[in-house]
């Protein structure tokens, strides 16, 4: 089953086309990466599928719908969720606050009853607390609860943030370099955790830098340069792939994804 899907989508910003003509379908529980070099368009891809961007032109389709116009808060509710390449976490909240943000979508909000804390809201919050625990606990950092959230280390924040997109339950998560910075332990935490997701029939489309990672859990690679799609295929087909090679991974790229067979 196709949940997320692209259609000839295309943009550009003063003449220069950033994203050109790229297709590309996603199933449901696939790992579904999008590599390419700097500048080839891929976090601005991330942008036109999580409605950031409108599309000059092409379609944007979750589970068969057509939503190439829907704004970020409108696609939530439809089930995408997203982190970012740079961290977007509340540092002086704790950790189970900052995932407690994410579940504003399934709460009911007013004003009068919070401020009279009725039962309800005392009730709804405890529920909210523990679904913050339970993602807490999957993603290894449930005994940073209660911690502010700077005062963790950067890899635990990279978790935190997947913590928190999850939250709103989604059909689609969308991971922008969710390893970016990490060192090989932090790299390898988010990678399992990647996986436990995929498990769990959510489709993740990530894109990421670490050429290792990448070919280890992905179901299918898509890659881009200049905006436009030079290839896509397994991790053994993009690693071979002499365009790819040309464009992107080099003799020094090519190594590291043969590693990830190791």
């Amino acid at each position: 089953m196709t949940v997320v899907a692209a259609e000839g989508v295309g943009i550009e910003f003063g003449g220069v086309k950033a994203v050109d003509d790229v297709s590309f379908s996603v199933r449901q529980g696939e790992i579904f990466a999008i590599i390419g070099p700097n500048g080839a368009g891929k976090t601005t891809l991330f942008n036109l599928i999580s409605g950031l961007y409108v599309p000059s032109r092409g379609r944007i389709f979750l589970s068969g719908r057509d939503v190439t116009r829907l704004p970020p808060q409108a696609l939530a509710t439809c089930g995408l969720s997203r982190t970012f390449q740079n961290l977007q976490i509340f540092f002086r909240m704790t950790a189970a606050e900052n995932v407690m943000v994410g579940r504003h979508l399934h709460e009911r909000r007013n004003v009068l009853a919070h401020l009279c804390m009725l039962p309800s809201v005392i009730r709804q919050n405890k529920a909210t607390r523990h679904k913050a625990e339970e993602l807490l606990a999957f993603v290894g950092l449930l005994g940073a609860a209660d911690r502010p959230a700077g005062t963790l280390p950067y890899g635990a924040l990279k978790r935190l943030e997947i913590a928190r997109a999850l939250a709103t339950e989604p059909r689609v998560l969308l991971l922008d370099e969710p390893a970016a910075g990490c060192n090989a332990v932090e790299t390898a935490e988010v990678d399992a955790v990647i996986q436990k997701i995929a498990a769990q029939d959510i489709t993740v489309v990530l894109v990421e830098h670490d050429m290792r990672m990448v070919m280890k859990i992905s179901s299918r690679i898509h890659v881009l340069d200049q905006g436009r799609t030079i290839a896509e295929g397994t991790a053994d087909e993009v690693r071979n792939n002499a365009a790819v090679i040309a464009a992107y991974l080099g003799a020094h790229g090519s190594r590291e994804a043969e590693r990830a067979r190791r």
